[in-house]
């Protein structure tokens, strides 16, 4: 066998392997990551009823949807979710644009970590606030997740907005493009 022939077939060998891995990973994810991704779907936030209320620390300060008189903007999100990473941007867009009147807050709701196989920390909560570029206020990471399990509808992420006589007008998960949450916004401070 000359040196040509044994490294078409290491290469062929390397190639195979790595198809291997990949489909093992994809068959098998870690448990934690598949428990973290059933979200529970009848959480108690209901559109067209009194909100939830919650205090929680975040990036900005303390958050109280009780004493904010404004409407607010809640994501209940995952570190490790990628639609979440995605919807980043969308919200970053809303805050630019609605920030000085509606309270944002983003709500950390996974006990997974950015990894998605590790617990979740504040580091986790930090490190994605830097790496997708989030100036709309985080809140704490709460390991009870007890905000998250009044509000999350679906998975990752869930989005609601509150009116300011503290009403759900708006209720949703997955990626929801700016000018559909956009439009609820407008109506919401009319």
């Amino acid at each position: 066998m000359n040196q040509r022939q044994l490294a078409a077939i290491s290469v062929a060998v390397l190639v195979v392997l790595v198809v291997v891995g990949v489909l093992y990973v994809r068959l098998h994810p870690s448990q934690q990551l598949q428990n973290a991704s059933v979200a529970p779907v009848n959480a108690t936030a209901e559109m067209g009823q009194r909100a939830p209320e919650f205090v929680t620390a975040s990036t900005n300060g303390l958050f109280d949807l009780d004493k904010t008189t404004k409407p607010a903007f809640i994501e209940i999100f995952a570190t490790w979710c990628p639609h979440c990473q995605r919807e980043t941007a969308v919200i970053e867009k809303l805050y630019t644009r609605f920030g000085n009147r509606v309270a944002f807050i983003a709500i950390p709701g996974s006990d997974t970590g950015m990894d998605g196989t590790s617990p979740e920390s504040q580091l986790d909560v930090l490190t994605f606030q830097n790496r997708f570029g989030v100036s709309y206020p985080i809140g704490a990471y709460d390991p009870s997740l007890s905000i998250a399990k009044q509000y999350l509808k679906g998975g990752f992420p869930t989005i609601a907005i509150v009116d300011a006589h503290k009403t759900i007008a708006y209720i949703n998960s997955g990626e929801i493009p700016y000018e559909e949450l956009a439009a609820v916004l407008e109506r919401t401070l009319k």
